[in-house]
């Protein structure tokens, strides 16, 4: 530093340390920044797991319900009728057949949902709150926090839509629409991943994928939206009661926020998820009106003109049943492994 500059620096009040704060800090929030997205891929990952693994036998119940051939007297009368039928006639480890690619697509999309939570809050910093005032650790507003998590919803429903496939497949019983020779035994991962990609090419395992846009974007806003409600109203209650700037949640709360997350999550847009359902196990006649492959608007008309509004709800009650404990898990451990490790 020559002498011509260094009083200039004196007299601004400045030192040569905080001169090189900017870079210091700017690398330091990237450093930050890092580490946090890795604690959401772990955490994620782990609760996303769990979940499953308490919600999977619904889950199948569920799927089993949606993709019941429509030109067909219906297989199964309800839930608990599809439950009886499935455990004997594969007894318990068939509700859990294909849950090993499941699991695996479980870790994905919680991990890529609140990593994607957390990136679509940054950018929405970013946009909407101006640069000198904004701070990372700074709370959006419930309605910005809405329209992050339908963010995270759309960016996740990229990686689902193939899991999500061949886990339906998996999880039905095998139909004339796959290879003849794959019926009547159980298909695993590898043979289903094979089947789709032999009649359907790289673009078959997206199909569906409006459904699941569809369903993750609302979903997603409902899924944060409902948590991010609950949570602020137990916290305003603690504040009030307590003083406390910024309470933590009991762990009885954080659960019942999760499960009101879930609720609201696969009840908001359940129709779209019975649809894609439905066009991913090949129930319905593959071909549409114009000879070409049913669209979701295809699928939806048949659906509806065959079974009214209650075919498009068919397995909503045992979704929530499920949804409610498995989402209340994730959420909760989630938060407890984020507050464990800082």
């Amino acid at each position: 530093m020559d002498s011509k500059t260094s009083p200039s620096f004196a007299e601004a009040g400045l030192t040569q340390a905080q001169i090189m704060s900017p870079k210091k800090e700017t690398k330091e929030h990237v450093t930050s920044q890092s580490a946090e997205a890795v604690k959401d891929v772990a955490f994620g990952s782990v609760a996303g797991m769990l979940g499953k693994i308490v919600e999977y036998p619904f889950d199948t119940v569920k799927v089993r319900l949606q993709s019941q051939p429509d030109h067909l007297p219906l297989r199964y009368t309800g839930p608990l009728d599809c439950f009886r039928q499935s455990i004997r006639n594969d007894g318990v480890g068939g509700l859990y057949r294909g849950v090993s690619a499941p699991l695996v697509g479980a870790a994905a999309e919680t991990a890529c949902l609140f990593f994607s939570y957390r990136v679509a809050q940054d950018v929405i910093r970013l946009v909407s709150v101006p640069k000198a005032t904004s701070k990372t650790e700074d709370k959006l507003p419930l309605s910005q926090l809405v329209m992050a998590g339908a963010m995270s919803g759309a960016i996740t429903s990229l990686i689902l839509t193939p899991i999500e496939l061949v886990k339906c497949r998996m999880q039905v019983p095998l139909t004339s629409s796959m290879d003849p020779t794959l019926r009547n035994r159980t298909m695993g991962p590898l043979a289903v991943i094979g089947d789709v990609y032999g009649r359907e090419g790289l673009a078959g395992f997206w199909r569906g994928q409006l459904g699941t846009l569809l369903r993750e974007t609302g979903g997603g806003a409902a899924w944060f939206g409902c948590y991010e409600t609950f949570s602020l109203f137990f916290r305003q209650r603690a504040q009030a009661a307590t003083g406390e700037k910024d309470p933590s949640l009991p762990i009885w709360q954080s659960m019942l926020a999760g499960a009101g997350a879930g609720l609201g999550y696969n009840f908001s847009f359940y129709p779209a998820d019975t649809i894609k359902s439905k066009m991913q196990t090949g129930e319905l006649a593959s071909l549409g009106p114009n000879g070409g492959r049913q669209t979701f608007m295809d699928v939806g008309r048949t659906l509806y003109r065959t079974h009214g509004l209650k075919g498009l709800y068919r397995g909503c009650g045992i979704t929530l049943l499920r949804s409610a404990p498995s989402s209340a898990l994730i959420f909760t451990i989630y938060e407890s492994l984020r507050a464990y490790f800082g």
